[in-house]
């Protein structure tokens, strides 16, 4: 019986405890392969090159050298690195016609100038080799825990080569997918030692406007006032900088988002069709979306911590305190301002109702939400609620702001306010939104895509 949560045979257990499957290599990956097998109704035999030495091998399992192991089954995983292989054209006679499933994994990415599933299919062409399983982790085999990395990509010349390891696959519970033949496999190689691909570009957005905008921060809060009148504001560095930080990055990076399909937009109408390649740092950008806003939203999510403690710092205890000990001593009440009132509602009304379609918006983009909404919801909330959260978010810094933009003593080296600055993109992509939609040209972009080329024509039949 398979007593392991994650197999799911899906062929009878009878006929899988009658096949025999080969693993070359005793290492970790082999053993751990090894006990999912044994694990769900096959029979192992492990090929060693040192039968007798190896003791750590699943209970169950058969150890024998490799020739007598291949013998026993004709499908044989080789769980060897790529610099061991030397061992196998002398199996030669005996691998013939077998199939060889390379679940090997390089070191760095591009290591060799062939994948090791064709160098493997070059050194032993009697052989039918599959790819697979290289995506796999060992301690995901040992303890189970197989929900992050339950897809195995698939490649092999041989359609029912394939399909046999693709079967085995299954019985383990994982999901193979088929990438087509083996000229795939460096792709697949490569695969597992890519760091987060599509975080890297977002990241570096990222990084590039948090430094950009801390240093303008620092130039406006405290290099600005130890020049003029030598006073120390350094402390703002800790809680208040950041908070500028923040905020401001996160609505660039939200409205980052929506720029690139506004840019796609505007190509299309200028070319007039929609089967014209967009440039290739279009592509890379609208491929990045998703990650540029939970970026943002992580940014968004910093902003309103440091926000709810900010009554703790001991600057703000002091300022307020010493604002009612200043109107005792001068015998004076600031009158009450229904405009500051407000304007204080307003911003905050603005930033909890922004924050609260943040968090909706990256609710709906988890693979398991998503998964559950069609298509036509799914648009819906990433791009009519997406605009309306970046409307929201660009009044509450609009009002946030307040009449501020206008007197020049807000102005510092004739520099405006760092919130000026976080407005510039989200204002223009959204007067370039609102252009868009004007009914004239909206209906020219959704006849475009909907295929209409504005220099088609029409062929006549017999022509």
């Amino acid at each position: 019986m398979c007593d392991s949560s994650n197999c799911f045979p899906l062929q009878s257990m009878e006929t899988a405890k009658a096949e025999t499957l080969c693993i070359f290599g005793t290492g970790d990956f082999g053993r751990s392969l090894g006990l999912k097998l044994l694990q769900c109704g096959y029979s192992v035999v492990f090929g060693s090159r040192n039968p007798n030495s190896s003791n750590l091998l699943p209970k169950g399992a058969e150890t024998m050298s490799y020739a007598a192991a291949a013998r026993m089954s004709s499908i044989i995983i080789i769980g060897v690195h790529r610099e061991h292989y030397g061992f196998l054209p002398g199996l030669a006679e005996v691998l013939k016609g077998k199939t060889l499933v390379d679940v090997s994994n390089n070191l760095k990415i591009n290591q060799y100038p062939e994948s090791n599933a064709e160098y493997l299919a070059g050194l032993l062409p009697g052989c039918k080799v599959v790819k697979a399983f290289n995506t796999v982790s060992a301690w995901a085999l040992q303890s189970g825990t197989l929900d992050a990395s339950r897809q195995v990509f698939v490649c092999g010349d041989d359609a029912k080569a394939k399909e046999a390891v693709m079967d085995i696959a299954r019985s383990l519970g994982l999901m193979p997918l088929d990438q087509g033949s083996l000229l795939a496999a460096n792709e697949i190689e490569n695969y597992p030692l890519q760091l987060f691909p599509m975080w890297r570009l977002p990241c570096y957005i990222c990084a590039a406007f948090t430094v950009l905008i801390f240093l303008y921060c620092l130039v406006f809060e405290v290099f600005y006032p130890l020049t003029t009148t030598k006073e120390d504001t350094s402390y703002l560095i800790v809680m208040t900088i950041p908070n500028r930080v923040f905020p401001i990055v996160s609505l660039i990076l939200l409205a980052l988002v929506y720029l690139p399909g506004i840019i796609a937009a505007i190509i299309q109408l200028y070319r007039g069709t929609k089967y014209s390649r967009f440039p290739n740092w279009l592509d890379q950008w609208m491929l990045c979306r998703k990650q540029l806003g939970l970026v943002a939203l992580a940014y968004a999510f910093l902003h309103a911590i440091y926000t709810l403690i900010m009554s703790l710092r001991y600057y703000v205890r002091w300022w307020s305190n010493n604002y009612l000990i200043t109107q005792i001593k001068t015998n004076n009440t600031y009158p009450f301002s229904n405009y500051n009132a407000w304007l204080s509602d307003s911003y905050v009304a603005l930033g909890i109702l922004g924050f609260f379609f943040y968090v909706l918006l990256g609710i709906t983009s988890l693979p398991s939400v998503s998964n559950a909404v069609n298509w036509r919801e799914f648009r819906f909330v990433q791009s009519k609620l997406g605009y309306l959260t970046l409307v929201l978010c660009t009044a509450h810094t609009l009002v946030y702001g307040g009449d501020r933009f206008i007197y020049g003593a807000f102005y510092r080296w004739f520099l405006p306010p760092a919130f000026v600055l976080s407005l510039i993109i989200p204002c223009a992509v959204l007067v370039m939104k609102f252009i868009l939609i004007v009914p004239c040209l909206d209906q020219r972009i959704t006849r475009i895509r909907q295929g209409w080329e504005r220099k088609s024509r029409t062929v006549c039949p017999g022509h």
